[in-house]
């Protein structure tokens, strides 16, 4: 892991960017990292492009400021990729993870010569068979840990599973269909670039 991995998250009101990225700041603190995790506000309203983020490291964070160049970044909504620059200071030793159901052919013109490396995820597919319904934040955070290596895969899914009973303690097939979906988003994530 890197001393220091910053997160940004581009998403859309209501599709769980955020809750993802907090997500991922609580079992990362679970298993015993330093983060950080937190939204930018702006217009609060479903659908409105929203921006969150994570930092997670070893070591004590001192930093206290949105991420301007992250090292990686998730993008729950492909069609964010045509109004919002989202490789904007990514470090090109990082990368991107953009959910999505189009092709590499659709997708790398939309990242302005973004030269790291690109990842594909169809969080729609992966939700629709382990949940029934479209929540692309579970698939999401899932890939984002894969790629990102933040965690040992593992130690993720353990934390998660702790963190998702008690959540759900009362919907055990909720539970399941959660699990189900962080284990085949790891497996789903392709790189293409």
């Amino acid at each position: 892991m890197r001393h220091l991995t910053e997160i940004r998250w581009h998403g859309r009101g209501g599709q769980g960017a955020k809750t993802a990225a907090l997500l991922l700041a609580d079992v990362a603190f679970q298993a015993g990292k330093q983060v950080q995790g937190f939204p930018e506000y702006g217009p609060e309203r479903m659908g409105a492009p929203i921006t969150a983020y994570d930092r997670i490291s070893d070591k004590e964070i001192r930093v206290h400021s949105n991420i301007y160049e992250p090292d990686f970044v998730a993008v729950v909504d492909d069609t964010l990729l045509h109004t919002v620059d989202v490789t904007a200071g990514l470090k090109a030793d990082g990368g991107i993870l953009i959910n999505t159901q189009k092709s590499a052919e659709e997708i790398l013109p939309l990242l302005k010569g973004y030269t790291g490396k690109i990842y594909l995820l169809d969080a729609h597919k992966v939700s629709m068979a382990t949940l029934g319904k479209y929540f692309p934040n579970t698939p999401m955070l899932a890939g984002v840990v894969k790629i990102s290596e933040v965690m040992e895969i593992h130690e993720f899914l353990r934390e998660m599973e702790e963190s998702l009973k008690h959540k759900f303690a009362r919907k055990p097939e909720v539970l399941e269909g959660n699990l189900k979906a962080l284990r085949m988003a790891i497996d789903e994530v392709q790189c293409i670039q």
